[in-house]
């Protein structure tokens, strides 16, 4: 299920792979890929993940989550690295990704933009989804196609 993830650098960043967990079909969970977020000199300037698959727990929470440390924002390293992660998706024959955010998450939204991603709409989280029991009640759906995209 899993491949090799080697080619996921490009002149500025690499995704250095941490480690992947199987998908869980009981509890709708896909299977995950986690990545360090690195600089070309392999300092780790964040993280981010890639969940393979689509369901209605990743159209809610997406297929692609990141987080930049403070020190390291503002450079677009969130977007560049979607763009790295768009490759490995195709490689697993995922014609789209969804990436979400909360609606006043503007750095969040930025990225997405940055990345090609289109609004989809701004939704209420259903009454049962895990997030709106921590309290979250929006997400914006930001949907990215694969066959469109180019580098």
């Amino acid at each position: 299920m899993f491949i090799d993830t080697d080619f996921l650098r490009s002149d500025e960043i690499f995704l250095k792979l941490e480690k992947t967990v199987e998908g869980n079909t009981d509890k709708d969970w896909l299977p995950v890929y986690h990545f360090a977020i690195c600089n070309k000199y392999g300092t780790k300037m964040g993280d981010c993940d890639l969940r393979i698959g689509h369901n209605e727990k990743a159209y809610y929470g997406g297929n692609i989550g990141y987080y930049i440390y403070k020190e390291y924002r503002g450079h677009h390293f969130a977007g560049k690295a979607c763009k790295l992660l768009f490759e490995l998706a195709r490689r697993h024959n995922m014609e789209y990704l969804i990436i979400t955010c909360n609606p006043d998450n503007y750095a969040s939204r930025k990225a997405c933009e940055y990345a090609g991603g289109i609004l989809k709409e701004v939704v209420q989280l259903p009454e049962q989804n895990d997030m709106r029991l921590n309290g979250e009640t929006e997400k914006c759906i930001y949907r990215f196609s694969l066959h469109n995209y180019l580098d």
